[in-house]
């Protein structure tokens, strides 16, 4: 079981409708950690999304931890949702992570079809870091 996937289950379980649920999303915006503004540059922008987003990755001690922002709030309410899925976790358990939280909270659903395509780009993004850390790891 994933604690934390089934912690946000639980938080977007106590809202009956979207639109709460989109206020509750843009208040997650706020409590994203603002990336390096070295960062916020096209080599760490992520092509697919129809808002602008950058996402970071480092590895220590053999986990992934992310940064990002976004200049949507909405978007970057689904990015700070992603990064407290995949923080901390190491490069093989994010790439074997299913992320059935999207669908458990009814996200996929309601995104609009280029807001949808961003999230799937996110993802994909983020398990490139992992795979990219993997790779490098099993160099040495």
């Amino acid at each position: 079981m994933d604690k934390m996937q089934d912690a946000i289950i639980e938080e977007f379980a106590a809202f009956d409708d979207w639109l709460d649920k989109y206020d509750y999303l843009i208040s997650l915006s706020e409590e994203l950690a603002p990336i390096d503004p070295a960062h916020r540059t096209d080599r760490y922008l992520i092509s697919g999304c129809q808002s602008r987003v950058w996402v970071d990755a480092r590895l220590e001690e053999g986990r992934v931890y992310y940064t990002a922002d976004s200049d949507a709030i909405i978007t970057r309410g689904i990015i700070a949702l992603l990064i407290r899925v995949l923080n901390g976790r190491t490069p093989r358990e994010i790439l074997d992570t299913e992320l059935y939280f999207i669908d458990a909270i009814g996200l996929g659903a309601n995104l609009s079809p280029t807001r949808a395509n961003g999230l799937l780009s996110m993802i994909k993004q983020m398990r490139l870091y992992a795979l990219a850390f993997q790779a490098k790891g099993s160099e040495n």
